[in-house]
């Protein structure tokens, strides 16, 4: 299985494609990589740190591809950057060089805030890859964001069940909704699929660490596509999630991620 992550590449800290390559790959999936921007650090607790956009290269590596006759199994998309990027990502997405699935993380924000150099603009342009996706994986935030609706952190379960209506009318065909928990030492998903709609829960730690997001996405999206079910792959990711964040608690030195690489050995075989 060959399946292309789009998103940055952060050269020091532990998200988006430095994430993804390692936990696809130890899935028993094929990575292939299209980086939207080198970062010399993530964004978060770095100051002045380099950014390289790359949105001019992309269609170029696009185009060499398409020449190449390769092809991929899945298209996987995070951290993007820029509408043009988005644009790319689509027309990859749905031409001939992907033949499955698109799994959309919009990764534009947390906690009621777009991350910095995002505006309105960049979440309008990202609705056309939304509506193109196979399989939404935002969190509150972006998905308020993206329905146009006032950020609420505590949604009633009609609210929930409102927000997953309204992300399909965009046209996901499945969502699963992050960071949700109607009780303060829990958390977890809500799934979305054919109008089923289904929870998991799990206990929450309060202490956040960078990158979670990336690695749920990255969990989820293997098991997706090693056949498991919308929720047993939700479920899966969550619970990988929550022993990463075990795994890394007390680690003073290690506050630009969680220590997740131990652990894959373990989860590989659930595949």
């Amino acid at each position: 299985m060959r399946v292309l992550t789009i998103q940055d590449v952060s050269c020091f800290g532990q998200c988006s494609t430095t994430v993804a390559l390692p936990i696809l790959s130890a899935l028993g999936i094929e990575t292939p990589i299209l980086p939207t921007a080198i970062l010399s650090t993530h964004t978060a607790g770095f100051n002045d740190f380099i950014f390289i956009d790359l949105k001019d290269e992309l269609p170029k590596i696009q185009k060499h591809w398409e020449k190449e006759g390769i092809t991929f199994d899945a298209v996987y998309t995070g951290y993007l950057g820029a509408k043009e990027d988005v644009e790319v990502a689509l027309s990859i997405a749905k031409g001939n060089l992907n033949r499955g699935p698109l799994i959309v993380d919009p990764a534009f924000g947390d906690h009621g805030k777009l991350y910095p150099g995002f505006d309105h603009h960049y979440v309008e342009a990202m609705v056309s890859l939304i509506a193109a996706s196979d399989v939404l994986l935002p969190n509150l935030t972006e998905a308020y964001a993206l329905i146009g609706k006032p950020y609420n952190p505590n949604p009633s379960k009609d609210e929930i069940n409102e927000i997953l209506s309204d992300l399909v009318r965009l046209g996901a065909k499945a969502v699963v909704l992050k960071g949700i928990g109607n009780k303060e030492n829990e958390t977890g998903i809500v799934t979305y699929e054919n109008g089923n709609i289904q929870s998991y829960y799990h206990p929450k730690i309060s202490q956040d660490f960078h990158g979670t997001g990336d690695i749920f996405a990255s969990v989820f999206t293997a098991a997706f596509l090693h056949q498991k079910g919308l929720l047993e792959a939700g479920k899966i990711a969550c619970d990988f999630v929550y022993r990463c964040i075990e795994n890394t608690i007390g680690e003073v030195s290690h506050s630009y991620g969680v220590i997740f690489e131990p652990l894959l050995g373990s989860l590989a075989k659930k595949f």
